[in-house]
C-alpha cells in the first residue's frame, strides 16, 4: 500500500483538474467508513467501518468534545490505509483530544497500546465508546485518562516512563484559548523517535497562525490536502532532536 496524497502545487487547468478529482476520491474513500442505522433503536449512534469492524460511537451533542469531528475520519483512513509505513502494531500511542473516541478505538484495532485522554467532562462518554468497540476486539486495553493540556503534564506522562512511538491528535486546533497549552504539551510528549499525526480542519485565522507557530518547533510534513473537506493531515517531529528515521517523506 503507499500514502495517498493530493498534489501540494498545481500548475496548468489540467492539473487543477486533477488535483480536484484525486481530492474528491480520497474525500468519498474517506467518508465511505461512515453508515447510519437502517432502524431507529433507543439509543442513538452513528456507525463506522475500519478494519472490517463495525464501530459504534455514541455522541453528546451538549459536550463541543464529545461530537465526532471529520477529521478522525481522515486520521483513521490513513492509517488503516498505509499499515506499511505507519504500523501501529505493538507501538505505544496517545491520542490528545481523544473527543468519542473513534481514531482511539481505529489503532487499537491495528495493534497499538493507546493512551486515550481528553478533559474531565469528556471521559465517560469517550470511556464507554472504546469499552463498547474495543472489548474482546484488541490485543492491548486502552486506556482512557484525563489530561488537561499544560496542567501536570510532566507529572502525568514523565519523559524517562512514557516514550511513545506516535501522537495522534484530530481537529484539536480551533478558535479556544488553550493553544499555548497544546503546544508546551506536544512539546513534552514527542521525544526523539515521536512521531506526530495530526489531521486539521482549518476554520480560521488562529489555526494558519499555530501552525506556523509549530514549524517553528517540529519538522512539518503534509500527508493529505483535501480541500472540499477544509482538512489537511501532517506528520511531524522534532527539530531539535535530528532527523533520525524521519529523513524519507511519504510518497
Amino acid at each position: 500500500m503507499t500514502t495517498q496524497t493530493c498534489p501540494k502545487a498545481l500548475g496548468d487547468s489540467s492539473s487543477k483538474e486533477e488535483g480536484a478529482a484525486e481530492d474528491t476520491e480520497l474525500a468519498k474513500a474517506v467518508m465511505a467508513h461512515q453508515f447510519h442505522p437502517s432502524v431507529l433503536g433507543p439509543e442513538s449512534w452513528e456507525g463506522y467501518k475500519f478494519s472490517d469492524m463495525e464501530i459504534r460511537i455514541k455522541e453528546s451533542t451538549d459536550l463541543y468534545g464529545a461530537v465526532l469531528w471529520p477529521s478522525a475520519m481522515v486520521l483513521c483512513h490513513f492509517l488503516e490505509t498505509n499499515q506499511d509505513k505507519f504500523s501501529l502494531r505493538d507501538k505505544n500511542v496517545i491520542e490528545l483530544g481523544a473527543g468519542t473516541g473513534l481514531v482511539t478505538i481505529v489503532s487499537s484495532l491495528l495493534g497499538a497500546k493507546v493512551t486515550s485522554t481528553d478533559l474531565p467532562d469528556v471521559l465517560g462518554n469517550l470511556q464507554y465508546n472504546v469499552t463498547r468497540n474495543t472489548k474482546g476486539r484488541c490485543k492491548y486495553i486502552p486506556l482512557v485518562t484525563e489530561l488537561t493540556w499544560g496542567q501536570e503534564v510532566e507529572q502525568r506522562f514523565p519523559r524517562d516512563t512514557h516514550c511513545f512511538d506516535y501522537i495522534l491528535a484530530a481537529d484539536v486546533v480551533y478558535s479556544h484559548p488553550y493553544l499555548e497549552e497544546l503546544m508546551a504539551t506536544f512539546d513534552h510528549l514527542c521525544q526523539e523517535t515521536t512521531e506526530i499525526l495530526w489531521a486539521m480542519r482549518f476554520r480560521l485565522d488562529p489555526e494558519n497562525s499555530f501552525v506556523d507557530r509549530f514549524r517553528q518547533r517540529f519538522h512539518l510534513e503534509q500527508l493529505y490536502d483535501l480541500p472540499s473537506l477544509s482538512i489537511k493531515l501532517f506528520r511531524a517531529w522534532r527539530k531539535d532532536k535530528g532527523t533520525k528515521n524521519h529523513g524519507e517523506a511519504a510518497a
